[in-house]
Formats: structure tokens, sequence, C-alpha cells
């Protein structure tokens, strides 16, 4: 993978990939994405995958799922713990082979052209792998000559990314007095020694803190800007909401719903009105004259004395606040607002962003990439 510290992904014999029922990497009409887009003009897809199924042991990590990424952008890919996402990501960068489907990568077989298609992809995972002995700048330099560089080219490479980081300060510390925030950096510096057409980021900013994660989420725009697909996992769905020009939704193995992040609020309502009473002890009545009012569920937040419903219109919220008024629940919060991707996960899939079932399968699977890299 160009710029990779994943360089010994196996590249031996592969049987082509079995195709799931329905997972034939074709759209209804028997015709790709990817020749659709060519048809009307539009970019074609960076990645097309079709049917995906992956099992450990009884664990259905993968259970036929299909993903479309446009060309550019930031692409999210959104889910809790053990959704399947790094399952996923492991797939489509040719470090795990699928039980079943199908997928192409910049119109590469990540099968028959694995090696093509690791050529112009970088990835970094969730736990940085550089050698913790060696500084920043021998890190970068050693990944520039193993990837082709001759010493001065990578040498000069080595102290751009550094600095483009934010990490020229402490270019010549070993990496193992890094801050998890700056090893993060480090890493996925690593991972774009060359430029490539394609970065897989898996949960980046995992365990880092509040300055640390908008620091990534700057060198994210910053690869985007200069022409890279960036295809982000992650569980925070602010992070989502921030960089992703689209959002898969996958819960179980299967994506649920997909589209901007302003079509998925959409989705579940065109409001949600938040209240919040004077006293906690009328919080059950709030809810029962709201349930009344609006006729729709109503939610309990973690605030005491907060609650949530979603709307349809603002009328119906001026409706809710004069049944309260009227029933004698005064408030000191009423207001309207757009749904927020908390929101929409808890109504797409019925529970917040926390471990599923099968989150042991996706952790053996993230456990298992940060292995390979390290080898």
């Amino acid at each position: 993978m160009a710029g990779a510290t994943t360089l010994v992904a196996p590249t031996g014999r592969r049987a082509r990939l079995p195709t799931a029922p329905g997972g034939s990497g074709v759209t209804d009409q028997g015709t790709t994405s990817r020749e659709k887009a060519a048809r009307a003009g539009a970019p074609a897809p960076a990645i097309e995958a079709r049917g995906l199924v992956k099992t450990f042991g009884e664990t259905r990590a993968l259970d036929g799922l299909d993903l479309v990424v446009p060309a550019g952008g930031v692409y999210g890919v959104l889910g809790p713990n053990g959704a399947g996402k790094t399952t996923a990501l492991r797939i489509l960068s040719t470090l795990m082979p699928a039980d079943a489907g199908h997928v192409t990568v910049l119109g590469l077989d990540i099968t028959a052209q694995a090696d093509q298609v690791r050529g112009r992809i970088s990835l970094t995972g969730q736990f940085a792998s550089v050698d913790e002995e060696l500084t920043g700048r021998e890190n970068l330099i050693l990944l520039g000559r193993l990837l082709g560089h001759r010493h001065a080219a990578a040498t000069v490479r080595a102290g751009r990314l550094l600095g483009a980081m934010g990490l020229a300060d402490a270019a010549d510390r070993q990496a193992k007095t890094y801050s998890g925030g700056m090893r993060r950096r480090l890493d996925i510096a690593a991972g774009i020694i060359v430029p490539p057409d394609i970065m897989f980021l898996d949960e980046p900013t995992t365990g880092l803190d509040p300055r640390s994660r908008n620091q990534v989420w700057t060198i994210v725009r910053s690869l985007v800007a200069r022409g890279t697909t960036v295809v982000l996992t992650t569980q925070y769905l602010d992070e989502a909401d921030q960089l992703a020009d689209r959002i898969a939704v996958i819960d179980h193995g299967r994506m649920i719903a997909e589209g901007t992040p302003g079509e998925l609020k959409a989705s579940v309502g065109s409001g949600i009105l938040r209240v919040r009473v004077a006293d906690p002890a009328q919080r059950f009545a709030a809810v029962r004259v709201l349930t009344r009012a609006l006729d729709v569920e109503v939610q309990l937040e973690s605030d005491p004395s907060a609650l949530t419903a979603r709307v349809d219109d603002s009328e119906s919220s001026v409706q809710a606040l004069a049944e309260l008024t009227r029933n004698g629940v005064p408030t000191t919060e009423f207001a309207l607002g757009q749904p927020t991707l908390d929101e929409v996960f808890l109504a797409l899939t019925g529970h917040p962003t926390e471990q599923t079932e099968d989150g042991e399968a996706d952790q053996r699977a993230a456990a298992d990439l940060t292995k390979e890299r390290a080898a």
C-alpha cells in the first residue's frame, strides 16, 4: 500500500471470492455503479462492494454489506463497537478475504488485482504502529526508503510531513516519548509518505483528548483538499457530522442507512423538541402531557429535568407548550432543533452507539490488523 506501514499484506495465491446471492458487484439491472457513472459522465465511485459476508466462528461480522464510496471527500462509516466497521475496512484494503461478495477499488478487483490496489491505498488503524525506539524522523525516513525513495528524498519528505503534522519540534525524539495524539499524527504521516488515492482511517481519534482529535480532523481535511478519498470509520457521531460528506450507518454487519448528514437527520423527522422542566419531579407528568399532545414517543435524557420528542412541524411544538402550561408543568427550556446524529442513530438502531453482541469479532479483527502492521 502506498505509504502504509502495513507492508506485509499477503500476496500469495488467492481464490476468487465467492459471491453472495445478489452480491455480484452489479446493480439490479446488471450494471455496476462504475459503469452507470461512466455513461452519465459522472465520476466513477472509488470503492464498490456488494454482498460482503464475513464470519468468525459462529459470529457473522458482516452480513451482506453493500457499500458504494464516491471519489473525493470523506466517506464516514458509522456504527457502534462490533458493528463490522474494522472487518469491512480489512476486506476493502486487501488484508482479509471475505467469505462471500465482490469488491472493486478504483476499478480494480481486490482479489485478482490486489497488488495494484495496495499500490494506490493507505491504511491507518486504531493503534499507532511506528517503531517506538526510533525518532519520528527516523520512522518516516525508514518507511520512505522501504517504499522506494532515495535517502535524500525520503529525508526531505519526512521533514515536510513532520512539519505538516505539527511534529517538527519533536522530530528527533524517540516515538515512545510521544503522547497518544502525537503518535496518531505520526502514524498518519507514515501512511502518506507516498500520497495515496484512497486512505482508510480506522477510528483514528479513539482515546484522544479533544485537542488531539481536532488536530487529526484538520489533517483529514487537508488530505481531502489534496485529492485523496478518505474512508473514515468512527463510533463518534460528532466526528462523522464534522468530517463526512456522506455517511453509511452499519449495525450488526449490515448497512441500515446511507446519505449526507443532513439527509440522515431529515429521515427521522423534521425536528427535535427539547424540553427542560422547572421541577425534575414533574418530568414524568411532562412525558404524559407530551405523549398525549404529540402522539409520539418521548425520550428521557440523562439530565433529570430534560426530555426530547420528535415532531413534524413548529405548530406541533406550540401546541405541546400550550398543553404543558395548561397542565401546570412549567418549563425552563423549550426549543425546536434539528436532530443530532446521536438521535438519528438511536432512531435507526434502537440503541445508542455502545458495544453490540458482535463486538468480540470486530475487536478481534482490529487486534489482527495491529499485529499485521507491526510484523
